[in-house]
């Protein structure tokens, strides 16, 4: 494995950086505080390509490879978490998952759209009892001439007002089970789609977190991805990928929390002298530099998995699971560092501690990712 970047993974990578200490980093406590969705902000990280990064030129995204996505992706999260998962939806299981299982009309009419910027998209296969457990769908999807009729409920839908299409996973055939589900691609302002009120979130408040409502919602044939029976397979392998994005959100938010304690500690007098030179905390901060150099080896690695073809399943759990422990553990040290300041908006880190425990849940809890790879390493 070749650990050094090209000049372009470079180049990516620092623009990033700039656009986050340049754009995201003015106003984003209030953001926070407001629970605003960074609408602006967005826009413009769509006119750049950071939206669609992984989209083929054909279709108007950069065609870039997966190692340059989650470069950009960690130096996003560092300032803006509720900035990052926006980017992480909309690339990892939107993007992908069209562009990968739709068909040239659908690419079309909505990946083109979608890959520069122009529209925005969701995921939606949560429900208030399938979460981790896919194969419990209760929305339903019923077959009627030459539409589908939609009806049941999404919860934790990121993006879910701001988008413009709606990936919907559906039950069309309960008595096949896992094997009768579908996934649809649904217009915002159907008859009948309903956003609900939005989360009181403890972290990634900026982010517009909805339940969504389907009631009898006609969803035109053309709309189904893939053949009829699809939709499991099209959500687990989309999900598959998305862990590493959120895998690059996780070392983002750690690398940023790290980088604060680590410029306070320099600054920050105790005892006659800076607090860096005080062992306890010299300590933390090494043990915090070596978690997030281990993280980052391992999200490169699943990055690698999927730009070589390689199955991508095994490595993007580990990724997932050791990057949102680490961005959970840095970030309560990072607060730790700064003792009183630490808990304080101005400072930061207790914004990124908060936005670290969501990294441990969606995309399969920690628990799940444990499931993915005790299966995996126990399978021979």
């Amino acid at each position: 494995m070749d650990f050094n970047l090209t000049e372009e993974h470079i180049m990516i990578r620092d623009a990033a950086r700039d656009f986050a200490k340049s754009e995201l980093l003015p106003g984003v406590i209030e953001r926070d505080e407001k629970q605003e969705f960074p609408k602006e902000q967005i826009k413009k990280m769509g006119e750049l390509g950071f939206l669609g990064m992984m989209v083929s030129p054909e279709y108007g995204g950069g065609g870039m490879d997966t190692v340059s996505y989650v470069l950009a992706m960690e130096e996003i999260s560092k300032i803006d978490a509720s900035a990052s998962v926006v980017m992480s939806v909309n690339n990892s299981l939107v993007c992908w998952g069209l562009e990968k299982f739709g068909n040239e009309e659908q690419k079309q009419k909505y990946l083109t759209k979608l890959a520069t910027g122009e529209s925005i998209g969701a995921f939606c296969l949560s429900e208030p009892e399938a979460g981790s457990d896919a194969t419990s769908q209760k929305t339903t999807a019923i077959e009627k001439d030459d539409h589908y009729v939609l009806n049941g409920t999404k919860n934790w839908i990121t993006n879910g007002s701001s988008a413009d299409f709606y990936l919907v996973i559906a039950q069309t055939h309960p008595e096949l089970k896992h094997k009768g589900i579908n996934a649809f691609i649904v217009e915002k302002g159907s008859k009948g789609f309903e956003i609900g009120p939005k989360e009181q979130k403890l972290g990634i408040r900026g982010s517009d977190t909805h339940s969504l409502n389907f009631n009898d919602v006609k969803v035109p044939k053309e709309n189904r991805i893939g053949e009829d029976g699809f939709g499991f397979k099209f959500a687990m392998k989309t999900l598959s990928g998305g862990r590493i994005g959120i895998a690059a959100q996780a070392l983002g938010i750690a690398a940023g929390a790290y980088e604060l304690a680590r410029e306070y500690s320099k600054v920050r007098k105790a005892f006659g002298t800076e607090i860096m030179n005080h062992q306890a905390i010299a300590f933390k901060l090494a043990d915090m530099h070596t978690s997030i150099e281990a993280a980052r080896h391992l999200v490169m690695k699943a990055a690698c998995d999927k730009d070589n073809g390689e199955n991508y399943d095994l490595s993007g759990a580990m990724a997932k699971l050791f990057a949102s422990k680490t961005a959970m553990d840095v970030t309560i040290e990072a607060v730790q560092v700064h003792g009183g300041n630490g808990y304080v908006k101005e400072y930061h880190v207790e914004r990124l501690m908060r936005d670290a425990k969501i990294t441990q849940i969606y995309e399969g809890t920690s628990e799940i990712q444990k499931i993915v790879i005790s299966r995996s390493i126990l399978r021979d």
